[in-house]
């Protein structure tokens, strides 16, 4: 069993934020999966699938990005499951929109979202998939850029990314993160 975790806020108003990228790919993936219909299950909305004959469950904590480690602990716990059966998948404002860097461990280079999620598990050997967000064009504070939506000259990008994003999901899956790596990585495999 794996569990996919998509960072991101609940509620209305982030919902089509960058700063939600982790829910947007899960909501990809989720169709992709044919997943069952998200339900509540602890501090987070989770669905079912399954990829070659195991079992997915596809995670949007609910705890709002700062917390979103809360959610996961108590999940690996539910499932009995250690960390290496992890993959978080997170906006990155350092790489620039439509890009994706999947890695096996790592710091969480000052994502609170990851970093609640590494200080709950206990580890930095978590695999986490990073969607591009761009930065923001001063004078935008980091915070409103965050929250805000992609931009229209941003948006193809940003929807090509996400679709690329739930492929390497599904890669990592079905091949393993080496080649999920050494395709979804690649400079190669931008729009």
């Amino acid at each position: 069993m794996r569990l996919v975790v998509g960072l991101g806020n609940p509620g209305r108003r982030y919902e089509n934020t960058r700063h939600n990228a982790g829910f947007l790919v899960l909501d990809r993936l989720a169709e992709r999966l044919h997943a069952s219909e998200w339900r509540r299950l602890d501090r987070a909305l989770v669905a079912e699938g399954a990829v070659d004959g195991e079992k997915v469950v596809l995670v949007k904590p609910q705890t709002y990005m700062n917390l979103s480690g809360l959610a996961v602990r108590a999940l690996l716990d539910w499932f009995k499951l250690t960390p290496e059966a992890l993959l978080v998948i997170y906006d990155d404002m350092d790489l620039p929109v439509g890009r994706l860097r999947l890695r096996l461990e790592g710091s969480s280079a000052g994502h609170k979202g990851m970093e609640s999620v590494l200080a709950q598990v206990g580890t930095e050997k978590v695999a986490r998939l990073r969607v591009g967000i761009g930065r923001p064009a001063p004078p935008m504070a980091a915070r409103d850029y965050v929250l805000s939506p992609f931009s229209p000259e941003e948006a193809r990008s940003a929807a090509q990314a996400l679709e690329r994003a739930a492929e390497a999901v599904l890669c990592w899956l079905r091949q393993g993160a080496e080649r999920a790596m050494n395709i979804y990585n690649s400079d190669q495999n931008l729009p």
